[in-house]
Order: C-alpha cells, then structure tokens, then sequence
C-alpha cells in the first residue's frame, strides 16, 4: 500500500511539473474515470440496463471529464467532443457487424465459470456485452486523438484565418497522418504488454498455434485491438471536417481561444 501510494506521488508531482494545472486536472481526471467505469460495472452487474446504452453513457461521461475539465469549455474540445460522438456512433455499427459475423460474443471454454456465472445470475446478452465492452476500451483513443486534431486545427487557423476550409481541412489531414503511426503502434503495443500473459497461459495450457488463433479469447482481443485502431482512425477526418465548419463559422472565437 506504502508503494502504491508512493507511486501515485510520483505521478501526480511529474503531471503537476510537466503539464501545470491541465497536469493536475489530468490527475484528478483518473480518479473521476475511475469512479465512473467502476459505478457502470456496478450497474452492468446490477441492474437491467442495456450494456450497450449504459456504457455508451459511461464513455459519454468520460470524454465530458477528459475533454472539457482537463481543457475547459471552448471550441477545441466541444470540437473533439462532437467528432467523439460521431465516431462511435460510426464504430457501433460497425463492431455489431464484426462481433455477428465473428460469433466471438461471450465466453471462451477458458472462462467456463464467468460464463455461467454472467448466464444464471446476471442474465446479459452476450453480443451486447462483447461491444460494450469493445467500445469502452475505444473511449480513451478517440477522444485523445480528436482533442489532437482539433487543438492542431484551431492553432493553425488561429494563426492563419485567411485559409479556406479545403485548406484547413488538409491541414488537419496531415496532422492526423502524422499522429496515426505512433497512435496506432501505441495501442497495438499496449494491447500485446496487456495481454502477455494470456499468450503464457496459452502456452502453459499446450495450445497448439491453430488453436490460440482459433480461440474465442483470443479472435476477441485482437478484434478490440483492430476496432480501436479503426475508431482512432476514422476520428481524424470526422474530427478535420467538424474542426472546418466550426472554426471557420466561429472565425473571432477560434482565432481568440
């Protein structure tokens, strides 16, 4: 406990000196997604509410937290909220189509007992679970890279309001071609570090090679990875396009912000 409190020090001093008060407000931030993804699992595992609506209300909540507390309420992050929006909305469609056609909803012969547990007693359906909880692992990319595009977008105009939006537009593009690389090698990456272990067990367990790819766990994690990366990249047009009609319309706020 002495370390884990000891580490959160650290994080807090580092965020505070590097980033000032957005540093601290980042901080704070943690905590308040941590309370909001804990009381939707409550809900998940308590109550009737439709997985798919209760989290797409969770991941509202947390991308009102990261975008407009941490930056407050202006342009660039109503911007990036509202690319936000439209990215799931794009990506819901899109991961229902996957998860149908992969049948990789549910619970693999690995987590038997998860299963019966989430069939008797809590009674979800598990498609809906399955793109609950891809959309939620979606939330923090999304918003990270609409609020890039958009801050880069608004900077350039505010510096350069004589552009015109086809201008602007591929301005953004080529701010969101430059981020795409290290964006989607830093999800891809996280998701490996994340799931290591489940590769281990796999092993421990002597799976063959046909077996880990055909596993139902496993075809679902590396669906998450690519469903993150599709939303971290339909974000940048969605996002480059709104930033244009928002900045140009609002040409006296974006150029004072």
């Amino acid at each position: 406990m002495t370390t884990l409190f000891g580490l959160l020090i650290i994080l807090f001093v580092a965020m505070h000196l590097v980033g000032g008060e957005k540093g601290t407000r980042s901080f704070i931030a943690l905590f308040l997604n941590f309370l909001i993804i804990f009381m939707a699992i409550f809900l998940l595992a308590n109550s009737s509410i439709n997985p798919i609506l209760l989290t797409l209300i969770a991941c509202l909540v947390i991308a009102c937290v990261n975008l407009f507390y941490i930056n407050g309420l202006n342009l660039k992050s109503i911007t990036a909220f509202i690319g936000t929006i439209l990215t799931l909305l794009v990506l819901i469609g899109i991961i229902f189509i996957i998860v149908k056609q992969s049948m990789i909803q549910g619970f693999g012969i690995e987590e038997i007992e998860e299963s019966t547990y989430f069939i008797l007693y809590i009674g979800i359906d598990f498609i809906e679970l399955t793109i609950a909880t891809i959309i939620m692992a979606v939330i923090g990319a999304i918003t990270d890279t609409a609020i890039s595009i958009s801050s880069a977008m608004n900077e350039i105009y505010a510096h350069h309001p004589e552009m015109n939006r086809l201008r602007l537009f591929e301005s953004g593009m080529n701010v969101g071609k430059d981020i795409l690389g290290t964006t989607t090698n830093t999800l891809f990456f996280a998701f490996i570090g994340g799931y290591l272990a489940l590769i281990l067990w796999f092993e421990d367990l002597n799976y063959s090679f046909g077996e880990i790819i055909n596993s139902e766990v496993f075809s679902s994690e590396i669906i998450s990875i690519l469903a993150i990366g599709t939303g971290a990249i339909l974000v940048i047009p969605i996002t480059a396009w709104i930033a244009t009609l928002i900045f140009i319309h609002y040409h006296d706020k974006a150029v004072s912000i």
